[in-house]
């Protein structure tokens, strides 16, 4: 048989990953009972539409990232309590949980960068097509090395899902407070680091599955040596 699926089981951990598991333990027992694991998975969708909304607003005023940023929060609770919810009361939906959960992370994903484009200036549609492909990138390449190795790693050097929505609040901030008149450099800048960064995330994922294949092929061979031993010995 087969390894157990393990889509449930992150391996690693974040800067913030102490104080959230204090969080988690904490406010499960308060979720209310009507309020299950699947709807707190889908909450993203509204989530996301309103963050687009807000986003668009923002376009002539841009204290309505304030509103950007109190999804990005919300969207930050749903998803930190929809399996501990599903844990607590053994009601959880292990392979559709992690399905829907990562597929509506990305849809998530898709409206934060929608809404920085929405109240982009003129011209900047391209890098915000590179940032989102980048942002892909970095999904991909943890669910291949998933299906490769059976572990699911989202923490790279410390930084999680819960680090990347406090760069994006600040990001909002820092928007709201100096306007977007930087966005023709700062978008760039970010593409560039984005693409550093999943570079390094690839080359990783490249040495550890080029060793995990060779130890694979060296135990095959000493294997097969063995039974040639084996066999020639009778």
């Amino acid at each position: 048989m087969g390894e157990a699926f393990a889509g449930d089981k992150k391996v690693g951990g974040s800067i913030l990953g102490g104080p959230e598991k204090r969080l988690v333990a904490w406010g499960a027992p308060k979720i209310p009972r009507w309020l299950e694991t699947y709807h707190l998975t889908m909450l993203t969708v509204p989530w996301a539409a309103l963050n687009l909304l807000f986003g668009y607003l923002a376009k002539d005023d841009l204290q309505w990232l304030w509103g950007g940023s109190a999804m990005i929060v919300a969207q930050y609770v749903t998803d930190l309590y929809d399996g501990a919810v599903g844990r607590a009361r053994g009601t959880g939906l292990v392979k559709w949980g992690f399905y829907m959960d990562h597929f509506l992370d990305y849809v998530f994903l898709c409206s934060l960068v929608g809404a920085g484009f929405l109240l982009s200036p003129p011209g900047l549609g391209g890098w915000y097509l590179l940032l989102m492909a980048l942002m892909g990138g970095f999904m991909v390449t943890s669910f291949l090395t998933f299906a490769a190795t059976n572990k699911f790693e989202i923490y790279h050097c410390g930084v999680g899902p819960t680090e990347t929505r406090i760069v994006f609040i600040l990001i909002n901030t820092a928007l709201i407070y100096g306007g977007v008149g930087h966005l023709p450099y700062s978008v760039p800048t970010v593409c560039g680091l984005c693409g550093v960064g999943l570079v390094v995330m690839v080359w990783k994922a490249h040495r550890q599955l080029w060793r995990l294949d060779m130890e694979a092929l060296q135990t095959e061979a000493q294997k097969s040596s063995t039974d040639r031993s084996s066999r020639s010995g009778v």
